[in-house]
């Protein structure tokens, strides 16, 4: 039977797609922080309050990125290029979503309305990765090889969902409500088909590493397109509504360390 279980179990057990599998999720953690300590060292000053946060959302995706790249050298494995079709960051950030690199780059301050653009551009990105995680959470967090990883991400993932909540929030009761809505909105109706197109090019890299016949490769694509079906008709408002999150203050202590996977 074909399982979201029984498919991340056979990309896990063979070396080639578990080594294009945590390439890719090392190289978008390591997108993710670079992007973070830039708009933290760019944060202006009425919103110097909140560049702790940003900096420690973006050490948490570095420790990511080394939490894959220590899963793969754990296994004798080295990290692969990154099929351009593959990389969410790269094609979120041409598509306009989020704050574009060459405003990071700079070294102009940011606005108030790019801080926002940051949040809702998060708040968009981290359901998708808290909801991944969690899942990967209920089927491998036993794992004795990546279960401890697992476990350590998810948390951090829904840490940063919470956090985002709670600034959007902020800024909403400062007066940049309909602001928001509308970055909302645009992130998610784009991320929904980048998110759908980039899944469909990492199983059919995966479908050519692990040999699925041609009828597995059609079942999981229109699997695919069906969630995104469901999506672009009404899953996307889970991504845009807002409510104050249980875990208040989510970013506002040290980084977690992680030193057995550094």
């Amino acid at each position: 039977m074909l399982s979201a279980r029984s498919l991340f179990q056979e990309i896990l057990d063979n070396d080639e797609s578990f080594r294009l599998f945590c390439s890719i999720a090392a190289s978008g953690e390591s997108q993710g922080g670079w992007e973070n300590r830039r708009i933290a060292a760019l944060v202006p000053r009425s919103e110097r309050p909140l560049a702790p946060k940003i900096a420690r959302h973006g050490a948490d995706e570095d420790k990511h990125g080394r939490i894959f790249h220590a899963l793969m050298k754990k296994r004798g494995l080295q990290p692969v290029a990154v099929p351009p079709e593959t990389d969410y960051t790269m094609l979120l950030e041409r598509d306009g979503i989020g704050l574009a690199h060459q405003k990071l780059k700079a070294d102009e301050p940011l606005t108030v309305q790019d801080v926002v653009t940051y949040l809702a551009h998060s708040r968009v990105t981290e359901q998708r990765a808290s909801e991944q995680m969690e899942m990967l959470r209920r089927y491998f967090g036993a794992h004795p090889d990546v279960g401890h990883a697992v476990k350590m991400i998810s948390h951090d993932e829904d840490n940063h969902l919470a956090y985002c909540h709670e600034e959007l929030l902020r800024f909403a009761h400062a007066g940049h409500g309909r602001v928001i809505q509308r970055a909302l909105r645009e992130c998610a109706l784009a991320e929904i088909r980048i998110h759908r197109d980039v899944s469909l090019a990492v199983m059919a890299h995966m479908g050519r590493i692990l040999g699925w016949p041609r009828a597995k490769s059609a079942l999981l694509a229109a699997g695919i397109h069906a969630v995104y079906g469901y999506e672009r008709l009404a899953g996307w408002r889970r991504m845009v509504s807002l409510c104050m999150p249980e875990r208040r203050n989510a970013l506002g202590g040290p980084v977690t360390p992680a030193p057995e996977f550094a």
